[in-house]
Parts: structure tokens; sequence; C-alpha cells
């Protein structure tokens, strides 16, 4: 099992002239250092407009400075909002191709819609059509990551005529293709398009292990590649956190976790946002229990080293591939993020580094296995390749 750390880019009010610098620059220190403590990804999502939740609107630039200044850690876009209303398939490709060049063949391409009204809205993007969207503008970039041509598209949401999409990534055909996933619905549907499942719904051990033997079972027998190879891994997020002082560790965790999921409901469910004046802290900590999930409804890893042993082995044990570390959430201080990486991956991370590397053949069997039987399933592109000639207009 593989270990990811995972970042919104929280920032809770109230802020100074300096917060949003302090954050990404934390965030830095925080991926450098969990490179040189042996993790295996770094991932940042994507969101717009959603103020304190998430300031993670250009992962793109933060990864890429994620990558000139670590060497070994997984470079993991988790996701792209691909609805061409929100990102062109085009500069999709461009982005995730440039990156993986800089990286040297270290991204990993997830694609994902968007949920809420605040960001959706802000790009004109309906609820009902956000899904189809999502899977036509991700087909799309990921043909112009692997034809020489692009040969053009008429679709639904975009049309885009013959081009050259320049450069091409580093890994070929393509960088690992992931898709967020909050359901079981959504899990099966990664496994029939031959993606990674990033999924983000908080599940027990329990749930997991159903979800995780579903979605094996589709991927090999059901699966018709969006891509041009399949990426059969499934990961589950979890709030992280790691500390010698169990009571300590636990109080900040379901202070500052807490206000992960009551952020989320705010977007989601009961809030009224006004931009650039609603105090989503302040409405937190007046009301903490407004938005709070079911007791016992989230799986966290936020305890000490022998606390997150048991549970960690509880999700190996049920087979999922990757822990995506929830760490930088609410207030959570700077200097206790980087302790909890330091002590994890001292007294934690090596067991289960052991174990990967015994498994490491055995996976590489299965994917090549998965892969094969798929790609023989992948649907013929109907798109004829085309002489294109574009005549430069004259100077008057």
């Amino acid at each position: 099992m593989k270990f990811g750390g995972f970042y919104e880019h929280q920032l809770p009010r109230p802020w100074v002239r300096d917060s949003e610098h302090t954050l990404l620059k934390n965030a830095l220190e925080q991926a450098v250092l969990s490179d040189q403590c042996g993790y295996d990804y770094v991932w940042a999502t994507e969101h717009h407009f959603l103020e304190e939740y998430a300031h993670s609107s250009a992962p793109e630039v933060f990864l890429a400075a994620v990558s000139q200044r670590t060497k070994n850690v997984r470079i993991g876009h988790g996701i792209v909002q691909t609805p061409p209303h929100i990102n062109h398939p085009a500069r999709v490709a461009e982005r995730i191709a440039t990156l993986d060049l800089l990286s040297d063949g270290r991204v990993e391409f997830g694609t994902g819609a968007g949920a809420t009204e605040t960001e959706l809205g802000g790009f004109l993007v309906p609820q009902d059509q956000k899904k189809d969207m999502q899977l036509e503008g991700m087909r799309i970039a990921v043909r112009m990551l692997v034809e020489d041509p692009f040969t053009g598209y008429e679709g639904q949401f975009v049309k885009i005529p013959s081009r050259n999409v320049i450069p091409k990534p580093y890994q070929k055909p393509h960088p690992p293709l992931w898709m967020a996933c909050s359901r079981r619905e959504s899990i099966i549907q990664a496994a029939k398009l031959g993606l990674g499942a990033l999924t983000f719904s908080f599940v027990s051990p329990e749930e997991a292990h159903q979800w995780v033997k579903d979605y094996y079972q589709v991927i090999e027998n059901e699966c018709e590649p969006l891509g041009y190879a399949v990426n059969p891994n499934f990961a589950v997020a979890a709030p992280f956190l790691c500390d010698r002082d169990r009571a300590r560790v636990e109080s900040i965790g379901a202070e500052s976790y807490g206000f992960f999921m009551y952020g989320l409901g705010h977007y989601s469910f009961f809030g009224e946002h006004r931009p650039g004046q609603t105090d989503i802290w302040n409405e937190y900590k007046t009301n903490p229990q407004e938005f709070a999930p079911p007791e016992g409804r989230i799986q966290d890893c936020v305890g000490t080293p022998e606390q997150l042993r048991t549970r960690l082995r509880d999700f190996e044990q049920a087979g999922i591939d990757q822990v995506l570390c929830i760490s930088q959430a609410g207030k959570i201080p700077h200097d206790l993020l980087c302790s909890s990486i330091e002590l994890f991956s001292k007294e934690v991370l090596p067991e289960f580094k052991d174990r990967d590397l015994a498994a490491a053949g055995k996976r590489a069997e299965r994917r090549a296995r998965i892969n094969d039987k798929a790609m023989a399933r992948k649907p013929k592109v109907e798109a004829p390749r085309v002489e294109t000639v574009i005549r430069a207009a004259g100077h008057h």
C-alpha cells in the first residue's frame, strides 16, 4: 500500500496580507519533506471560488513548483476539472504534458467535474450536464496527449479542428489516469473506463473491501478504456495526523477535520454564501454541530503511531492500493504537519513500504493482465486522419 499527501489548501478566516503566501510556501515545505521521508505521491485538488475551504484553483502551478523541489514523489492532479467550460481540453493536455516533461515522467492525471453550485455556476456548467462535460473533455484531452496530430472532434460541448497538440508527455502513451469518486456508482464507472479510483467518501475498511472487490472485478472483465492504457488502482482519502500525544492530536484533529466537513456541507448542502463576506470558520465555531457526519462515519487516521499502524493495516487487508493523507486541514499548525510526516515516516511507514515492495511483482502481473484484456475491448476512435492546411492571413 502506498501513501500520498493530499492538498486542498484550506485557509479559514481571519486572513491577513500574507495568509495565502504563507499557506502555499508551507505546503511546498511539507511536499519536500514528504519526498525526503518516503511518501509516494503529492496530490493537489482543483477547486474554484470556495473561500476558506480550498484555495487550490491553480494546482498545475503548485505541482510544477513541487516537481522542481522533489525527486521521487509522483505528482498527482487529484483532480483536473475537465468540463470544457472550465478547462479547454487543449489547455489541459498542454499543461499535463509540460508538467510530465518537467517532472521526468512523474505525473498522475485525475479527472473530475466539480461539485458545488458556487464553482460550477461560476463557469455556467449545469449540474445535470457536468458529468457528460467532464468525460467529453477528458476523452479529448487524452487523445490530444497521444495523437500526432490530433485529428479533430465535434461533440456535444466542444468542437475542435485538427491540430498537433504539443508538447507530448514524457510517459507513454500518457500519464496514469484517475477519476474522483464519491459513491459506489462512480467507482464502478471509473472501473468501466479503466481509470484509477480516487475515492473521497471516507469509508471504513469493511466498506472499502467490497468496493475494491467490485472495482477490480469490473475493470478486468467489463472495462472499455477511456485511455490508451488502464490504471488499476484504488485510493481512499482519510483525515491523517500522527503525534505521540494522543489527546492533543485528537483534539486538534477533531476541530480541523470538523471544519473540513463543515466547509464541505456549507458549499454543498446548507450554506448561504456571500462571496467575500461569509465567515465560514466563525459560523463553524459558533455552530459546530450544524453539519456533522454521523458518529463513527469517518474512518480517520488521526492518532499515535500505534493507532495509525492498526488502522492502516485494516485498509491494507481490504486491498486498498493507496491512502490519500488529508493532513492540511482547518488550522492545523505547520510545525505539527511537519512533525506528523516525520514521525509517521519513521515509525509506521517502513513496514508498509516493505510489504509494498514485496508485492510489486504480483501487482505488475495483475496490471499487465488487466491491461491486455481491457485494451482488446477499447473502441476504435472514429476520426479519419485528414491533411489540414492552415493558410496564414496576409498582412495589409
